[in-house]
């Protein structure tokens, strides 16, 4: 089926700043967006946290539809969306007559699963240097790829802010340092980490200096 045959059967057009749901709220919907940006939020100790911002080939509020429980996220529009909107019982028919959407969901759960394990792991720092270079070490470890000059990242300063609960400065000013101790280097693309093993190190000695700060 072609995507405008599918728009005309199950999409709608969504604002910017649309308030797709809420976190705790009862969903009965999952979404898959077509064009357009969604920002995926979420409470954490009383401040909203980003904890994703989606574009063109995601899809959201699936868990609503597979466990029946209220939203574990907020989610809204940054841009105007078009949106294919999935209700249980055609989400059921699409699983069933096509094992490679069925496929592509399970891998797509699991890599989000690994990366909220991750993103809770960084959130549990509290220096904001360590979130970012312990979001970095593990983005290198999972999607890294070798290239001359070490190992790239694809990862914007926003995307890097989001993961690490920071503002986009801040983390922009935290990636500069790294980048002036010659641990990375920003490119158009992404990040070229120097050598993932030196970032792991630069970690470990701002773990320990936080733990001994600590110490009256």
């Amino acid at each position: 089926m072609s995507e405008e045959i599918l728009f005309q059967k199950l999409g709608r057009v969504f604002p910017a700043g649309t308030n797709l749901f809420k976190e705790g709220e009862v969903g009965r919907e999952m979404f898959v967006i077509q064009s357009g940006k969604v920002k995926i939020t979420k409470k954490v100790r009383g401040e909203e946290q980003v904890l994703a911002t989606l574009g063109p080939g995601e899809f959201f509020g699936e868990m609503a539809i597979l466990n029946n429980k209220p939203r574990s996220a907020t989610a809204a529009t940054l841009e105007e969306c078009k949106m294919l909107v999935i209700d249980p019982k055609t989400f059921e028919l699409m699983l069933k007559n096509n094992i490679e959407i069925a496929v592509r969901m399970i891998k797509k759960l699991s890599q989000r699963l690994q990366e909220a394990d991750d993103q809770i792991e960084s959130l549990l720092y509290k220096d904001a240097n360590s979130r970012v270079v312990h979001t970095l070490t593990r983005a290198a470890d999972a999607y890294g790829k070798p290239v001359e000059d070490g190992i790239m990242v694809k990862m914007t300063v926003e995307d890097l802010a989001s993961k690490t609960g920071l503002e986009v400065p801040q983390a922009s000013e935290i990636l500069l340092r790294l980048e002036k101790g010659k641990l990375l280097k920003m490119v158009p693309d992404g990040l070229v980490i120097a050598e993932s093993n030196r970032l792991r190190k630069y970690l470990e000695y701002l773990s320990m200096k936080e733990q001994f700060e600590n110490i009256e």
